[in-house]
């Protein structure tokens, strides 16, 4: 048994999230119960989660992507209603953390990516309103093309996108989980062989063909599983409770 405010304070000082211009609050964002024993992890922030968490007895729930937005609107929606009934029922706390996990050098998505295709995490790489929230994986031998995608599948748990317009030896890849098909540009300007993110977009077809550089759309969900993942085993380790990462797979 833990207490959910030294469970925050850790994740706070780990992730900075004060560092980062987001799209939304970092952090504890609803209360619940102030001791913790059951600690649920998942991508994001919706009903089929938070129905699990309490079918679980889980007391928190960390996502990536929290329940508030500067995109959505400052009513709440019944769905957004039917949300907060659920945690509220269950007296289940909620905390987000978006940028902040992707960009950390140790526990952050995209450090974590670059371990998993075997790829060294080099300098920051994708600029966020002055922040970068990336990596630059690099390989000295290279790695085959056909070989990175077969990693990334393995990786990814599905067959990724990709547009096959850089070298066959990819020795550099900048590295972006979530939606960043806008700083495929960066890996063009930089040099780099090749662009991972999670999410394409109409521009890139073009643009990888007249760069010369790959790029791969790996998932916008399958590419942010592993620093949610990770903060609750960390959580697990340090407050000696137990963690459950709760996978609600969605395709895009």
């Amino acid at each position: 048994m833990a207490q959910l405010p030294d469970l925050i304070a850790y994740l706070d000082e780990l992730l900075e999230p004060g560092d980062f211009d987001d799209a939304g609050p970092n952090g504890l964002q609803v209360p619940g119960a102030e001791e913790v024993q059951l600690v649920v992890t998942g991508v994001s922030a919706h009903r089929e989660l938070f129905e699990r968490a309490a079918e679980a007895g889980a007391q928190l729930v960390v996502a990536h992507h929290g329940l508030f937005w500067d995109f959505h609107p400052r009513s709440i929606s019944p769905a957004m209603r039917e949300r907060l009934r659920i945690l509220f029922d269950n007296d289940i706390a909620l905390a987000g953390y978006h940028l902040p996990l992707d960009a950390h050098p140790e526990v952050g998505n995209n450090a974590l990516i670059c371990a998993e295709l075997g790829l060294e995490q080099a300098e920051p790489f994708g600029s966020h309103h002055g922040r970068s929230i990336g990596f630059v994986g690099r390989s000295d031998e290279g790695v085959p093309f056909a070989e990175l995608r077969r990693r990334c599948s393995e990786a990814f748990g599905q067959e990724p996108f990709a547009w096959d317009s850089g070298p066959e030896l990819v020795h550099s890849v900048g590295i972006v989980s979530g939606a960043a098909a806008s700083m495929f540009h960066e890996a063009v300007a930089r040099g780099l062989d090749a662009f991972l993110t999670g999410e394409p977009a109409g521009h890139v077809m073009a643009d990888a063909r007249e760069g010369g550089t790959h790029f791969i759309g790996a998932g916008h969900y399958a590419t942010e599983t592993f620093g949610v993942r990770r903060l609750g085993d960390l959580l697990a380790e340090r407050f000696g409770v137990e963690h459950r990462f709760v996978h609600c797979p969605n395709p895009i």
